[in-house]
């Protein structure tokens, strides 16, 4: 078939590869110069399948009046005379009740699980390289309320499959020394061997390049205007690009424009419930590398994730509910530096800090759209949230398998309408 992939992020160029393996001929619209430049570019780097808590659980909602009118709080709402906030909060809530928090860590855990394995054989099958490393990824706890409830999230876990071994702080610095300078801050930690980190920038450019290389064709620089519908199928999606308005056409569509997604679907009757997190990050280079993280680290009180991409230190994380509002706040980002220089005195050189915004497509329990709609021929792999890269491979496989009419093989409640 002809397939038109609706978005060049790590999600659609991760799609894109695996409906071209299928035999698809395959076709990618983005409206950037090239491939993985929004939300894709520089984001926390983590392969966190076994770090699968979803923002929505029993504890949330009083952290969340705790942080309402905290400038630099790892999770940020700003109120504003939005239906579509107010409805996500409303869901969000929801979803913060004990059973439903158990069945979101299922899915996030069986789709993640699933992904990591489907990245480790393409790049088996591809030799591609993006700065990654196979260390695990040490969750450690500053608040020993916050490190006991994280005891019966970290069994679930476990009764799923991940890897997860709760330490003590002298276990966490014996795993990253750079801890060291912090030691009188930890309260515990939890390690995750089998999880990774990358540059998903990297990975996402580079996969793109092998997708051309195989006949994928990407259509950059080109806007999406609307997908258009008759008798009851997409007939085509509206772009503007170079040579103006145009109709451009396929057998199948896959929608995976991560937080504009909700909006594009909209006009055809379909309720998305995706809101943009906005999320920040910092990359600095390695200034002493004794004094620099080597071990992919998440910081639970800040909600901080810490990556090694070769000589550069990458920190991303919070979360700020504002619309599509993609201005930095200088207080978040200072705010992340000063966490930084807390925990790794003179690791990163803090004078050469690149600092960077993007859109998380957040669903409410942290759960992706993946795969069809009530238009037979409209498919969706959008609303990864933090998750996009640890998600995209598996995400990229299962839908090629749902295109092609083939039951995906990992245990995930795969959508059938919207």
């Amino acid at each position: 078939m002809r397939v038109i992939v609706l978005g060049a992020g790590v999600v659609g160029t991760a799609a894109a590869w695996f409906l071209n393996r299928a035999g698809h001929e395959v076709s990618v619209i983005d409206r950037q110069p090239a491939a993985g430049l929004e939300t894709s570019y520089a984001n926390g780097g983590q392969i966190s399948v076994s770090h699968a808590e979803p923002w929505a659980n029993p504890s949330a909602p009083l952290k969340v009046l705790k942080w309402l009118f905290r400038e630099d709080a790892p999770l940020l709402f700003r109120p504003r005379l939005d239906w579509a906030q107010l409805r996500w909060c409303l869901d969000f809530l929801r979803e913060c009740a004990p059973a439903r928090t158990r069945r979101n860590i299922t899915q996030i855990v069986n789709l993640g699980l699933y992904s990591r394995h489907i990245l480790r054989a393409l790049r088996a099958e591809t030799g591609i390289r993006y700065d990654h490393l196979e260390r695990g990824i040490l969750h450690f706890y500053t608040s020993r309320q916050e490190f006991d409830a994280a005891q019966e999230p970290a069994r679930i876990m476990r009764e799923l499959g991940c890897e997860l071994d709760m330490k003590t702080p002298d276990e966490c610095v014996a795993i990253e020394p750079a801890l060291a300078s912090a030691r009188d801050l930890l309260v515990g930690g939890s390690m995750t061997p089998s999880d990774e980190s990358g540059d998903a920038h990297q990975f996402t450019q580079r996969l793109a390049l092998l997708c051309a290389a195989r006949g994928v064709r990407y259509h950059y620089d080109t806007t999406i205007l609307a997908l258009e519908a008759a008798g009851g199928r997409i007939t085509g999606v509206r772009v503007r690009d170079r040579e103006g308005s145009r109709l451009l056409q396929a057998d199948a569509y896959v929608l995976a424009l991560g937080s504009y997604s909700a909006g594009l679907a909209a006009p055809l009757g379909l309720r998305l419930a995706i809101y943009p997190a906005k999320g920040y990050s910092v990359t600095m280079p390695v200034r002493d590398s004794a004094r620099a993280h080597h071990v992919s680290l998440t910081d639970d009180e800040y909600k901080l994730v810490f990556s090694r991409l070769g000589d550069r230190l990458r920190i991303a994380g919070t979360c700020e509910l504002n619309g599509y509002n993609t201005e930095l706040n200088e207080v978040r980002c200072q705010a992340i530096v000063r966490r930084v220089e807390a925990l790794f005195p003179g690791g990163g050189d803090t004078t050469k800090a690149e600092f960077w915004t993007g859109l998380r497509p957040a669903t409410p329990s942290n759960v992706p759209y993946i795969g069809g709609t009530r238009y037979p021929n409209l498919f969706l792999n959008t609303g990864h949230g933090t998750l996009g890269w640890t998600h995209a491979c598996g995400s990229g496989q299962a839908i090629a398998d749902i295109v092609s009419g083939r039951r995906p093989e990992v245990d995930f409640a795969f959508c059938a309408a919207a």
